[in-house]
């Protein structure tokens, strides 16, 4: 999927402009209607950004396409926003047509949405998974096509922790089996003894969020729990109780070993005939996870040689699975991968995705998306991303033009967080108007490097004038240096712009502003005010910020309407701005 982008505004001759509207607008060559012309002006320049008509005015309702069984919950979501199609997805011949003209897709793990889909869905957006795991996703394709990535993570953690202990009780006190002989009419006690989990050693592989659950319950019957996980915290296993070790070394001590790792090029037959060989006897597997982890083939020739007791299976190497080499022997306990099959989880999933794609289609961050840069965000960070966002649109008002850098700063408390995800913010705002595709958490990165701009984020500390505070540095076409800086303030967070290229401020943004540079001298404040008020342009908020009398000065004003480029031309010309330079923050 090809990306066009418009190329970094250029530079027109001073004064009144007329601004044509065929499809050649500015010599950017928009091959196609405009919707909306921005100026950014000073005495020497007027430079436009134009954003094509389908990103403005009336707009259809996204379309959503449901490929696989949702909850209610999450259906009702989605059709208060979106307009909501069905198919089939496991049937290609009805899926790939049906991807054609929609802005995200919603699957379980039926539907496989390849490169090829991909390819077919020239409006797609949003792939959301409902649950777990992406094996029928290609996320590289996705990503390449600018396409976000959700799934529901946390939605059925608690019911594949659930199953996987409810598949090894089963296991261990031969529940099943006894089941189908006494429904057969035998009754035979003494075929079906089993074993206590009381001060048994159970191995976890993998202490993700599902291992978690299952050790903390396991602990609960007395067992001693074990793990193997080279990728967990240490923390994470001191905090429950749990001693790591090698993976030999829990092979070779437990009497349980419960999987849960996630499926890749490094765990695929991570359990195989050589790991069966150092197991004990007496050792009972499950594997609720992903199939494949456990290699089939030679778990069965070590339950056939009685060198594994039994095992616990819940998933496969291929789904649906009706002839397994497993499925032969009595000790083994089957189940048709239910681990997330509960109605709770499914409720769960649903509407996690629902509000996941609210959020990818307004072009927000979405928490659970997994091709985006940065991972989860901490929330004590999240209101901090729609101000970002905000300082990047500013930072391109004020550099009215391409920049070769820009560097990210966060200081204060916030710099103890991960705040990687601010240098997706600050680009979303600095290249949101100078794109004809939407910019978002998962293509910014692409954009700017298209655009030949490099991104880079410091951390520190120490914030001298504020508790904490965000701020976008670079250098302006003409080589001015510029900065924009900004702070939530109070219990309601509320949002502070605090800084003009090195000049201190303290104002709040607005849908519609106006910076102003000067040199410092009376009746300039009265000449800007005269004329906007000559144009009926009412002002909500100003602030004059300087270093010292005389020197440099900026005005920063808020006003109720957008202020027209001539207006702009005017007020420049009569007060001998250095910059003028307008920016509307209602279009985030």
């Amino acid at each position: 999927m090809q990306r066009r982008t418009l190329q970094p505004p250029r530079q027109q001759a001073s004064g009144h402009q007329s601004v044509p509207t065929g499809p050649h607008i500015g010599g950017l060559g928009f091959g196609g209607s405009v919707g909306l012309v921005k100026v950014f002006t000073r005495p020497t320049d007027t430079l436009m950004v134009i954003l094509p008509a389908n990103r403005r005015g009336p707009v259809s309702a996204p379309v959503v396409l449901v490929a696989e069984e949702l909850s209610p919950a999450g259906i009702a979501l989605l059709e208060s926003t979106f307009e909501v199609r069905y198919t089939d997805g496991a049937d290609r011949a009805k899926l790939l047509p049906a991807l054609a003209d929609v802005d995200a897709v919603i699957v379980r793990s039926a539907t496989q949405i390849d490169a090829e889909a991909i390819e077919h869905a020239r409006r797609l957006r949003v792939v959301a998974r409902a649950g777990v795991g992406l094996d029928n996703v290609d996320v590289e394709a996705a990503t390449k096509a600018g396409v976000m990535v959700v799934n529901a993570p946390a939605s059925n953690i608690v019911s594949a922790a659930e199953h996987a202990v409810a598949l090894l009780l089963a296991l261990a006190r031969n529940v099943p089996q006894a089941m189908t002989a006494l429904k057969s009419g035998r009754w035979n006690r003494s075929a079906y003894t089993g074993v206590e989990l009381q001060d048994k050693v159970v191995g976890i592989l993998g202490l993700g969020r599902i291992g978690m659950l299952v050790a903390e319950r396991l602990a609960a019957f007395d067992m001693t729990v074990i793990a193997y996980d080279p990728y967990a915290p240490p923390a994470r296993s001191t905090q429950l109780g749990v001693r790591m070790v090698g993976l030999d070394e829990l092979l070779s001590e437990s009497d349980f070993i419960s999987v849960h790792l996630p499926k890749n090029a490094e765990t695929a037959g991570l359990i195989g005939d050589r790991e069966l060989h150092l197991v004990k006897p007496e050792v009972r597997i499950i594997n609720a996870a992903r199939g494949g982890i456990v290699d089939e083939a030679a778990l069965a020739s070590a339950l056939r040689d009685g060198r594994v007791a039994g095992a616990g299976i819940d998933v496969y190497a291929k789904e649906p699975c009706t002839d397994s080499p497993l499925f032969g022997f009595d000790n083994v306990v089957f189940t048709p991968h239910l681990g997330a099959s509960t109605s709770e989880a499914q409720e769960k999933a649903g509407i996690q995705v629902a509000r996941s794609v609210r959020l990818a289609l307004d072009g927000e961050f979405v928490p659970d998306a997994v091709n985006v840069q940065g991972g989860a965000v901490a929330e004590e960070l999240r209101p901090w991303l729609p101000l970002c966002e905000k300082l990047g649109r500013i930072f391109a008002a004020l550099a009215g033009g391409a920049t070769a850098a820009i560097a990210v700063e966060a200081r204060g408390e916030i710099a103890d967080l991960d705040v990687s995800v601010l240098e997706l913010a600050a680009m979303k705002g600095l290249f949101g108007d100078v794109t004809e595709e939407p910019v978002t958490y998962v293509n910014a990165p692409l954009v700017a490097k298209e655009r030949g701009v490099e991104v880079s984020l410091s951390t520190d500390d120490i914030s001298p004038d504020w508790h904490n505070v965000l701020a976008i540095r670079g250098t302006a076409p003409d080589g001015q240096l510029i900065s924009v800086g900004g702070t939530l303030t109070g219990l309601r967070q509320a949002e502070r712009l605090v800084e003009f290229n090195g000049l201190d401020a303290e104002i709040a943004p607005a849908d519609h502003m106006m910076f102003l540079g000067y040199a410092d001298r009376p009746g300039v404040v009265g000449t800007v005010g005269q004329i906007l008020g000559g144009q009926q342009i009412n002002i909500a908020g100003m602030q004059v910020c300087r270093h010292a009398q005389g020197g440099e000065a900026m005005i920063v004003l808020s006003v109720d309407s957008a202020v027209p480029a001539e207006v702009v031309n005017q007020i420049a010309g009569a007060i001998g701005a250095g910059l003028a330079r307008v920016v509307d923050l209602d279009e985030i």
